[in-house]
């Protein structure tokens, strides 16, 4: 999917433009990488906003500079660690043609076997590497998890094949697992018995 991005060149010095454009409504950003020279840009906060909302983090965004279409990929963004507002981003110019790499999210679907008869489901890793033209890249993966019994486990290997992209995560790294639940209550009662307390002033036997 691609998505179209007005975007401005913008001056780097002094650093307090960056604020001054924050303020304005707008996100401070660069953009490199095919047949592009690091240019500096900002990029206005609510239509990206509005666009990841709609598209995803691994859409095309085909920048618009003063007339000139760059397609890009959103490589990475700094984020404030309180309100998680969009602080900067980094916009990977990339060819159409040629696969990249890009993380994706893995997303367990339906209700395991095991957790059905009481066991509990646990999920180990949540992203994998994906490899695949721009257009093509997913923002998330699904694993069905639905004939996991209890004792049962998932690892990459067992995704599903796809023609739009390849995964490149190790296959042999768990992604999910089927456990025994534990009930803490017996356990504590089970300890509690075991453990005769001593009684103060209690005669002992010699």
């Amino acid at each position: 999917m691609t998505v179209l991005l007005k975007v401005k060149e913008r001056a780097v010095r002094p650093r307090s433009l960056k604020r001054e454009l924050r303020k304005a409504g707008q996100i401070p950003a660069v953009v490199y990488g095919n047949n592009v020279v690091n240019t500096a840009i900002s990029v206005d906060e609510k239509e990206l906003m509005k666009a990841l909302k709609e598209n995803g983090q691994n859409a095309v965004y085909t920048l618009d500079i003063d007339g000139k279409k760059v397609p890009t990929l959103i490589f990475a963004q700094q984020q404030d660690t309180f309100n998680r507002a969009w602080l900067h981003v980094e916009f990977l110019a990339v060819d159409m043609d040629e696969k990249t790499e890009l993380e994706a999210e893995l997303v367990l679907k339906g209700t395991p076997a095991g957790v059905k008869v009481g066991g509990v489901l646990g999920q180990n890793l949540y992203t994998v590497i994906v490899s695949a033209t721009p257009d093509k890249l997913p923002e998330r993966v699904e694993v069905d998890v639905t004939a996991l019994n209890i004792g049962e486990a998932l690892t990459v290997a067992d995704i599903s094949k796809n023609a739009d992209y390849t995964i490149m995560t190790e296959a042999d790294e768990q992604i999910a697992v089927v456990l025994e639940a534990v009930d803490h209550e017996a356990e504590e009662n089970e300890v509690a018995a075991e453990v005769t307390p001593e009684v103060i002033g209690e005669k002992k036997e010699s």
